[in-house]
């Protein structure tokens, strides 16, 4: 890469962090508690009037969660595979299925029987799933749903919800949703149940 090259590289590293974090609706402030970089040199290195360095990209890629190179703008080259890599969280193991950030978002999810009763959440974003195997209970609102295999449902996620095993089996389902959906806010205990078959 040549000098010009390079110099136009580390001149959009600043424009395409203050769109990843926008686009997750992050503020400086938040985004200065999670990395421990002063909202200052966060302002200057998204205006272009601090140069990237290692130091500073490093903190921002985890807090936003995304690989180094997307943050510089690499090219993408070789394989098109996804590499998934499965994570777990409380009673669910999930596996990211796309790479980009923001936009939709695949993930495949294998959740289990958790104790204690269903808390609902909501976020912003529309939701779409389908279960791959077992049974999957939908709250939702006021409704109580459950889903078989090869069966699906989209939702407005700021409408109260949970989703989680209908029985003492664990259930497999395929999740499409945007990423505003990290930001979730527990809401109310579910009320009465209207099982639908």
């Amino acid at each position: 890469m040549d000098d010009k090259a390079y110099e136009r590289v580390l001149a959009d590293v600043g424009p395409r962090l203050r769109r990843l974090r926008q686009e997750r609706g992050v503020t400086l402030t938040a985004l200065a508690e999670t990395t421990g970089i002063s909202v200052s040199t966060l302002s200057r290195l998204e205006s272009g009037g601090r140069k990237a360095t290692l130091e500073l990209l490093l903190p921002l890629a985890q807090a936003h969660q995304v690989p180094l190179d997307e943050l510089v703008g690499a090219p993408e080259v070789g394989d098109p595979r996804v590499r998934a890599v499965p994570h777990r969280r409380d009673h669910m193991t999930y596996v990211p299925l796309t790479r980009q950030p923001g936009g939709l978002q695949a993930y495949k999810m294998v959740i289990e029987p958790a104790p204690g009763p269903p808390e609902q959440r909501t976020h912003e974003g529309y939701e779409w799933m389908y279960v791959l195997s077992g049974r999957l209970r939908l709250l939702l609102a006021d409704r109580d749903v459950e889903l078989r295999s090869g069966e699906a449902a989209e939702f407005d996620t700021r409408l109260p919800h949970w989703f989680g095993p209908a029985g003492d089996e664990p259930v497999e389902v395929l999740s499409l949703f945007g990423r505003q959906g990290e930001r979730m806010h527990v809401r109310a205990k579910p009320r009465g149940r209207d099982k639908e078959d």
